[in-house]
């Protein structure tokens, strides 16, 4: 296989050359293999890599934790590093990069994180030419989803397709990441060593899934816990399973089922039978069954309708939609288009919730904190697809999940301090967190930030955090209601408020944990953080937001933000 520089001089000097002048070179090549067929093999020629740039996509930081451990690593090894967030990372210096790895998580719905959608959208807009680009890309991923480590993929591809040349394969990483992710970078850390430019290339596992442990559990509570009046109804989830195994910090992911109406409406919509058996990717499978469990059908992405187009022959514009919805706008003909519309479809992807409770407080229990999404479609009321089918599942029904490990969100010492921040159901790592500590006899302090709309209709967990404030397991609790005064109050308010005895926290050791909505929620409140070390400590705002990213760095900033 010829680089694409090669391969664009040969493609032109061939179709310029005459019959004559083509039989002359095809001799030429024939002498020339023939010499060197006959000769030893050599080593490939050494050069000396003395630097290397290491990007790195992420969302919830494993993919920057990575890119950090392997710089590490390579400067360990006498090789000069620029590490840099795909955010910030100069798209103009890429086609001058040598040697470059790509470390990048995917979203659920097969979507670059947002950190890297720049330089995503970068590499398949601009017609670049990265002819002396040496390259290794690293996808982080859950297998639990359809489009597995989609965006590593899709930039391991381009980069070839540009004229970069591979010094590692693909290596997709499941979410227990980190052995496999570790014996990667060791084998192009070999290649990085021995100085080896166009020699073999490691060869890594293509995919090394861990297979997660799904466990049949059965609903023992299920309660709202918002008072009457309030705009939200808030579930309280506990689920007994036998042998689970988490920590606080981690989540359950749940695939929720589709409502039998939107099913059978479908079905009536197309004229086809709930129990047909048709051929779904090679296995008979009846339709009910499929819709019910297994496939999405309540909300398209783009991809799905833009497919949907192409089997019906008709343009559609490129919107989410649910197939009900697309059938009656956009029908099929017949049932085997019906099929084949079917067979686009893709699987359910599971919902991941924070878990709220500590193994050494309820054994065999696991406890989710769920708020019913609600929003409107052409002023009609809709709930999202698993909170709402969260919300109306009745004590000793079976519910089938998973633990999704979270490395990232972890309890310090027992003797360290810590300082949560968790508005809504941010709050759900928390309670975990304190029933951990309240159980374990943990000694460090612990200043829980707590903020909802009204504090009479939307107290979460009201009598549980009074409780511990009374025993002392709280040493400090603030609370912000929104809506319970004409000007709204929310929790980095009362942050600002509190703000000399914040710093002094942090300054003296403090983890600070943020949990709950990305947009504004965790934005705001680090806004607030970064002022109160400005005001506080004498910093300028420059040396506030470093001094942000050095705790962040020494892990004693953590999100947990969506």
């Amino acid at each position: 296989m010829l680089v694409k520089s090669k391969l664009n001089a040969l493609t032109a000097l061939v179709s310029d050359a005459t019959y004559d002048e083509l039989i002359w070179m095809n001799g030429f090549i024939s002498g020339a293999v023939s010499v060197n067929a006959s000769r030893p093999a050599v080593a490939a020629a050494s050069v000396k890599i003395d630097k290397i740039t290491i990007v790195y996509g992420t969302e919830s930081g494993n993919s920057k934790k990575l890119a950090t451990g392997f710089a590490t690593k390579v400067k360990q090894n006498g090789i000069a590093v620029k590490v840099a967030s795909l955010d910030q990372y100069r798209l103009n210096d890429l086609p001058n990069e040598g040697y470059f790895l790509v470390v990048v998580s995917t979203q659920g719905d097969g979507e670059p994180p947002a950190a890297a959608k720049k330089f995503y959208d970068h590499l398949f807009a601009d017609k670049v030419t990265l002819s002396n680009l040496k390259y290794g890309v690293i996808a982080l991923g859950d297998s639990a989803y359809p489009l597995f480590c989609k965006t590593g993929a899709d930039i391991d591809a381009q980069l070839q397709q540009l004229g970069g040349t591979r010094i590692a394969t693909l290596q997709k990483c499941d979410t227990d990441y980190e052995p496999i992710a570790n014996e990667w970078f060791e084998q192009v850390l070999s290649v990085l060593k021995n100085g080896t430019d166009g020699g073999p290339r490691p060869q890594t596992h293509a995919v090394k899934k861990v297979g997660k442990k799904t466990y049949a559990g059965t609903v023992v509570t299920n309660i709202n816990l918002n008072d009457k009046g309030s705009e939200k109804k808030t579930h309280h989830l506990e689920i007994t399973a036998e042998g689970l195994v988490y920590e606080p910090g981690d989540s359950i992911g749940i695939i929720p089922e589709n409502q039998p109406e939107t099913i059978n409406a479908i079905l009536e919509t197309v004229g086809i039978n709930a129990d047909k058996i048709i051929q779904y990717r090679g296995e008979e499978k009846s339709l009910f069954g499929l819709f019910k469990n297994e496939l999405n059908i309540v909300y398209l992405p783009e991809r799905i309708t833009k497919q949907y187009g192409t089997i019906i022959n008709q343009e559609i514009p490129e919107t989410k939609i649910g197939l009900l919805d697309l059938l009656k706008i956009y029908p099929v003909k017949d049932a085997q288009q019906f099929e084949q519309v079917v067979n686009i479809l893709e699987p359910i992807t599971p919902r991941l919730y924070s878990i709220s409770s500590s193994l050494n407080a309820h054994t065999d229990e696991v406890h989710i904190t769920v708020c019913r999404d609600k929003f409107y479609t052409n002023s009609e009321e809709r709930y999202g697809l698993c909170s709402g089918y969260l919300g109306q599942l009745s004590e000793n029904i079976q519910l089938n999940f998973y633990v999704h490990k979270n490395n990232q969100f972890r309890l310090p010492d027992s003797d360290k301090n810590i300082i949560m921040i968790g508005p809504g159901t941010g709050i759900a790592p928390f309670r975990a967190f304190l029933e951990e500590r309240d159980a374990t006899r943990a000694t460090g302090k612990n200043w829980l930030f707590f903020g909802d709309q009204h504090f009479t209709t939307d107290f979460l967990y009201q009598t549980e955090i009074q409780n511990w404030f009374s025993t002392g397991l709280l040493t400090k609790v603030n609370t912000a209601f929104s809506r319970d005064q004409s000007e709204k109050v929310y929790v980095q308010h009362k942050m600002l408020a509190n703000a000399a005895e914040l710093y002094d926290w942090i300054h003296s050791g403090a983890y600070i944990y943020i949990c709950g909505t990305k947009e504004p929620m965790s934005v705001d409140v680090q806004e607030a953080l970064q002022l109160i070390i400005t005001e506080q400590g004498g910093y300028t705002a420059e040396q506030a937001k470093a001094y942000l990213e050095q705790l962040e760095e020494e892990g004693r900033l953590l999100k947990d933000v969506y």
